[in-house]
């Protein structure tokens, strides 16, 4: 099996913390995903994050490709609660010391009434386990934010939790995933 992760291009709205903001993308987000993926052969399957940002374009991708398109809601977006719609700039006017602690360690703090990151992993995680042992010998596109990416692959490099955030993933690029890093294989519940 082989996964590749595509974070989603630009959109339109404010910029900042956008992690359950639904904002579509803009032109240049949907002419940077075209290009990323204009040359590559296509994909036996396509999952994508629920937001609009990540499954119009997935959809898009796999009707003119004719493959199936799955929607995973374990791969959205990090919640950043009250953060929500706000720059890093604009929160270090009245929140300096809080974005500080996110920054230097985003498992050891919680913005505001978000989501922890140990519960993002885990939903993430058990996501693309579930992807994995669903379509085990396809060719995988997983499109989706830049927090899951960043999360798979600060994974597979045996980043320390601390360091998460040091992890670039710009928008529209394209990342090989190995999906051994996954651990154990996902076991579905009993009917």
């Amino acid at each position: 099996m082989s996964v590749f992760l595509l974070r989603h291009g630009e959109t339109l709205g404010p910029g900042g913390f956008r992690g359950r903001l639904d904002h579509p993308l803009s032109e240049q987000g949907w002419s940077s995903m075209r290009a990323t993926v204009s040359a590559l052969p296509p994909w036996d399957l396509i999952v994508s994050s629920p937001l609009e940002r990540c499954r119009a374009f997935a959809e898009w991708l796999a009707q003119m490709q004719g493959v199936r398109c799955e929607v995973e809601a374990g791969l959205r977006e990090l919640d950043f609660g009250d953060w929500e719609g706000r720059t890093a700039a604009e929160l270090m006017q009245d929140q300096a010391d809080a974005l500080g602690l996110f920054w230097a360690d985003p498992y050891g703090y919680t913005p505001p009434n978000g989501e922890p990151v140990a519960q993002f992993e885990q939903r993430v995680l058990e996501a693309m386990q579930r992807i994995t042992f669903h379509a085990a010998e396809a060719r995988t596109l997983v499109v989706t934010h830049g927090g899951v990416i960043r999360l798979l692959l600060a994974r597979q490099q045996g980043l320390a939790r601390k360091d998460l955030l040091q992890v670039e993933v710009p928008y529209s690029s394209l990342h090989a995933f190995d999906v051994s890093v996954l651990g154990g294989a996902y076991q579905p519940c009993p009917s």
